[in-house]
Order: structure tokens, then C-alpha cells, then sequence
């Protein structure tokens, strides 16, 4: 009876043993770089990397876009203000240089000849 026991024993073991071995050949497969999932792993971590950079040079552009684009806006607006200033002063003028008055023109230089402007009735167009 311990014959046959020792027999069965010895088969197990040589069964777990063969099992094993068979397991180790597909896990170095499985790990290969080159064609295995360590190969996957290490291209996603190489693609993670330049993500990364790619992440990072592309908040410092934007960055650098807003700062400028702010500055624009802020000068924009400036000439903007300067424009609506010249803008009402331009109303206080009158129409045409009809400002000079007869009394300050010498009398020596000719009358300047009037100037005429069109004007389009509302219903008209060009």
C-alpha cells in the first residue's frame, strides 16, 4: 500500500512539476518585449511619456497666447477710449471748415469755391 502511495506521490509530482514548467514557457512569452505584453506595456508607457510632454509645451504656448492676447486687448481698448474721444470732438467742430470767419481772411487771398456733397435719400441705395 505505501509502494502504490509513493507511486501516486511521485506522479504528482512530476504532474505539478511538468505544469509548472509548461507555465514558465507561456509567462516568458507573455513578458517578451518584443511581441508579448511587456512589449504593449513598454510602448504605452513610451507613448505616455511623450503625452505628457506634449501636454506640458502646450500649456506653456497657451500660457504665453493668453498673456499676449490680454495685452492686445488691453491696448485695443485704450485706442478705443482715444477713438470715442476724437470722435466727440469732432462734434464740436463745424461742418466743412466753416469756422474761419470773413473778418480774420486777408483780403488779399481769393474766396475758396464752395464744395458740394451728395447726399442719398433714405429710400436710395448705391
Amino acid at each position: 500500500m505505501e509502494f502504490v502511495a509513493d507511486i501516486l506521490l511521485v506522479a504528482g509530482a512530476l504532474g505539478a512539476g511538468f505544469y509548472c514548467f509548461i507555465l514558465a514557457r507561456r509567462l516568458t512569452r507573455f513578458n517578451d518585449l518584443e511581441s508579448g505584453v511587456g512589449g504593449a506595456v513598454a510602448v504605452l508607457s513610451a507613448q505616455v511619456d511623450d503625452l505628457s510632454r506634449a501636454l506640458v509645451t502646450a500649456q506653456k504656448t497657451a500660457g504665453s497666447s493668453t498673456s499676449t492676447l490680454n495685452e492686445l486687448t488691453e491696448r485695443a481698448e485704450d485706442v478705443a477710449k482715444r477713438l470715442e474721444l476724437m470722435v466727440a470732438s469732432m462734434h464740436d467742430l463745424p461742418p466743412n471748415g466753416a469756422a474761419a470767419e470773413p473778418s480774420t481772411q486777408s483780403q488779399t487771398q481769393p474766396a475758396q469755391e464752395p464744395v458740394f456733397s451728395r447726399r442719398m435719400q433714405s429710400g436710395a441705395t448705391r
